[in-house]
């Protein structure tokens, strides 16, 4: 079961969260409408190649990460958009772009945009193409320990 491991680590910190199944969607747009919410409100994970390490990128869906602002954010020498071949294998739990933003479960770094930061709710995808969870942004924060900053430009 693609959600059960991000399920357990919520439960096991006390959080308390909303699960929400939602017609198949790919793009964090088209699951934001898909659950009736606004595309601000939608996170969605882009996977970065930072210099020699993968991160997550975590912006509001309408959003479109900035390479020039992670790496300002970041002092790397490198930042590139991670290709699935680079990613595909580091999340087993999950379908292949719906994993959920909390990188300590998957030995990443997280960085989150400040436009989602000063929301008070989070909605992301929970390992497959048709689950979200939707939580406090202060127990996102206190649990994956995000760096914040502005790394996006609206597309």
């Amino acid at each position: 079961m693609p959600m059960e491991r991000l399920r357990n680590y919520l439960d096991d910190n006390d959080i308390e969260y909303i699960v929400m199944t939602h017609s198949k969607a790919y793009t964090a747009q088209r699951i934001a409408a898909a659950a009736h919410i606004p595309g601000k409100e939608m996170a969605k994970t882009v996977i970065l190649q930072v210099d020699d390490d993968l991160v997550m990128a975590v912006l509001p869906a309408p959003e479109k990460v900035s390479l020039l602002k992670v790496k300002e954010l970041t002092g790397a020498d490198e930042v590139d958009l991670a290709s699935e071949k680079d990613f595909g294998n580091a999340f087993p739990d999950c379908e292949l772009g719906a994993m959920p933003p909390f990188g300590n479960l998957y030995e990443m770094d997280v960085f989150v945009d400040e436009k989602l930061a000063a929301d008070d709710e989070i909605f992301f995808n929970a390992c497959s193409h048709r689950d979200l969870i939707r939580m406090k942004y202060d127990d996102f924060n206190r649990l994956a320990a995000p760096r914040i900053g502005k790394i996006s430009i609206r597309e």
